[in-house]
């Protein structure tokens, strides 16, 4: 069964860190250029940040820029996503998802559209 399975997620307080994993289930991830994604309460999905199948190329939304650092290890198919200074804007379900695009330039990689394979999410909440 091909799929996606983030952990790392939980109650953290502001200005707090945590480590996302995404690591692949029936498939060779390093083909792959995975993004991660938030929801929070009411809104739509959004993109984080992504990384190119090798790890060459990355890409931060404006509000992850300087805080957030994404990377991979193709040798366990796991992609992280180290979060720091954390917000309580930060708040949501996390996912990550996956394309057999080896890589998508621009802001083209922070969309939904170019990905299929997809996680459950793993809830982050920041708050005292």
């Amino acid at each position: 069964q091909v799929q996606l399975v983030e952990s790392g997620g939980g109650l953290v307080q502001p200005g707090g860190s945590l480590r996302l994993s995404c690591a692949s289930s029936g498939f060779t991830l390093d083909y792959y250029a995975v993004g991660w994604f938030r929801q929070a309460p009411g809104k739509e999905r959004e993109g984080v940040s992504s990384i190119s199948s090798k790890g060459l190329r990355t890409s931060y939304a404006d509000s992850a820029k300087g805080r957030f650092t994404i990377s991979r290890d193709n040798a366990k198919n796991t992609v992280y996503l180290q979060m720091n200074n954390l917000r309580p804007e930060d708040s949501g379900d996390y996912y990550c998802a996956a394309t057999l695009k080896s890589y998508i330039s621009g802001t083209g990689s922070l969309q939904l559209d170019p990905y299929d394979i997809w996680g459950q999410g793993t809830q982050v909440t920041v708050s005292n």
